[in-house]
């Protein structure tokens, strides 16, 4: 699988106002999301995986162990495995997060 259109894609709707769509590679899981202006914040949870935010539009707050930081486009961020974070967005965002290794329960599918 060298190629993944979004068609491929898992679709899902995880929190009200995040709209994301999901795909693996053999190691990693990478999400696409679209979050809304009035978009609910993600709550603080933590998970085995590493996790990388990377903001490719508009704004977010994300908090890592209690640290906050106002992420732009091109801003990312790094969070250690088993590590408590959480999410706030600014206004409509998009952003894509990686994970390894693969997240097998992905947020919003059943």
């Amino acid at each position: 699988m060298p190629f993944v259109e979004p068609a491929d894609m898992i679709a899902a709707t995880p929190l009200p106002g995040w709209s994301a769509h999901f795909f693996h590679s053999e190691h990693m899981t990478f999400s696409h999301y679209d979050v809304d202006e009035d978009a609910v914040p993600l709550h603080e949870h933590h998970h085995e995986q590493e996790e990388v935010w990377h903001v490719v539009d508009g704004e977010i707050v994300l908090s890592i162990e209690g640290v906050e930081r106002r992420l732009g486009p091109g801003g990312a961020a790094v969070i250690p495995p088993n590590t408590l974070h959480a999410a706030r967005p600014v206004g409509p965002c998009r952003v894509v997060v990686a994970d390894f290794p693969l997240r097998r329960s992905l947020p919003g599918v059943s």
